[in-house]
């Protein structure tokens, strides 16, 4: 069972740009389709267990019931082979060509039909994130015209937005059939919006309604009296709201959330935004969602880039680090900590919306796969804090099956327990071995 998860990801984003005739694919982008062994070097190195990772949508759903599993059996199986956990990552800001984009109204089906494949061929898996950051997917997608469907107006928006935590709750759902206790954890933006005047204040409260609406309907809360006239407005039917409020699945779920210095915004009267930069940080934001869903805490990414004095970003790992423990130390539940990505990305100082092979270097390492000092930070971190925090509470344990464990008495009693609660037995995949599993 994990007392804390410290994490760290392999960034897998793959919107597409230029009217979706150009695909970004980060891992391709930072070289971890042929450095994948490597890369799980690295992880062990640093002595982190678990890794956010996932198999590219695009390359691995190839049409309706139709796969490519190589690449995540290769990949999956030898982060099994060295007893690190994954979260997976099933959809990372981007879909198939076939499914075109988020305003797709099959999206959601063909996503859950994927999702219900992948449970089936690795069993063994337990933590996923199905999809990631679905508020910003929305946003970046449908409501600055930035990726996919580059579209700009409420109404696509809140199409895309009801399409993508739809596809993430019918994945959830085809994934407890199979796997019973399995655990979702969220990878959800945190952010606030500041009223840069007092004329600013009613823009700003709408906005800071509106950044809820993903977690608000992924976990069957009714949402604030004004987005839900935005949403009637903007196309969702009582239906389709209906829809969320009758699949709460939120008690198998861990709320995920994601904190950069670019999540704090500050309002003009006129509803333009900028950055604020870090104003209330992360605990405070932390705070409002938790007061909010009552669930426990995974800090799920954050990074900065080393500038040039070189420790910028240790400086910033550090400053979340003591987030993280202000949070556990007035008693929310806090159960994990994520530096994104392993390495550095690729083209993320304009958002992935141009193509330039600018390197943003925002990695435990460099993409020479050499470490850069917030690595060698961070190592020393988790080495430092590792055997100390469980000591701090023995009722909060999430009850993790690491891959080693998968199969045993156990972890076979537990998954049998979860089924019972679920009123379904688990899936006969347990008891079968197959190459995936």
């Amino acid at each position: 069972m994990a007392n804390f998860m410290f994490c760290t990801g392999i960034e897998n984003s793959i919107p597409t740009i230029n009217g979706g005739r150009t695909r970004v694919d980060q891992m391709e982008a930072c070289g971890h389709y042929e450095r994948w062994r490597e890369d799980f070097d690295l992880v062990e190195d640093l002595g982190i267990r678990y890794l956010r990772f996932g198999p590219p949508l695009h390359r691995t759903l190839l049409g309706p019931g139709k796969y490519d599993w190589e690449f995540s059996d290769l990949t999956l199986n030898d982060l099994r082979r060295r007893d690190i956990t994954p979260i997976v990552d099933l959809c990372h800001f981007g879909v198939p060509d076939w499914i075109g984009n988020f305003q797709n109204p099959d999206f959601p089906e063909h996503f859950a039909g994927y999702a219900a494949a992948f449970a089936e061929r690795y069993h063994w898996v337990q933590l996923y994130t199905p999809i990631n950051e679905m508020f910003i997917c929305a946003v970046f997608s449908a409501l600055y015209g930035w990726w996919n469907e580059q579209m700009t107006s409420d109404r696509a928006f809140v199409t895309a937005l009801k399409h993508i935590v739809k596809a993430n709750v019918l994945a959830m759902r085809a994934v407890l059939e199979r796997r019973p206790d399995a655990i979702f954890i969220q990878s959800e933006s945190s952010e606030y919006f500041h009223a840069d005047s007092p004329a600013a204040i009613g823009p700003a409260e709408i906005m800071n309604s509106r950044r809820f609406l993903s977690l608000d309907l992924n976990y069957g809360r009714r949402v604030d009296s004004e987005m839900y006239e935005y949403l009637m407005d903007n196309g969702m039917t009582r239906e389709e709201y209906h829809f969320f409020l009758g699949n709460r699945l939120k008690q198998h779920c861990i709320l995920g959330n994601d904190y950069y210095c670019t999540n704090e915004h500050r309002v003009h009267q006129d509803g333009r935004t900028w950055a604020a930069g870090e104003v209330f940080g992360y605990s405070e934001i932390t705070r409002q969602y938790y007061g909010r869903y009552g669930l426990p805490v995974m800090h799920t990414e954050t990074n900065l880039s080393e500038g040039p004095r070189g420790d910028e970003a240790v400086n910033w790992l550090w400053k979340e680090w003591a987030n993280v423990l202000r949070l556990r130390n007035v008693g929310i539940p806090t159960v994990g900590f994520t530096w994104y990505s392993l390495t550095d990305q690729m083209d993320w100082d304009t958002a992935l919306r141009e193509q330039n092979g600018r390197v943003s270097p925002v990695g435990l390492y460099d993409l020479d796969r050499k470490i850069r000092p917030v690595g060698k930070a961070y190592k020393q971190l988790i080495a430092d804090w590792r055997d100390v925090l469980p000591a701090q509470s023995v009722c909060l344990v999430v009850p993790v099956v690491p891959p080693s464990h998968s199969g045993r008495i156990d972890a076979r009693e537990q998954e049998q327990s979860a089924g019972e609660m679920l009123g379904r037995t688990p899936s006969q995949a347990q008891s079968s071995e197959g190459v995936g599993r």
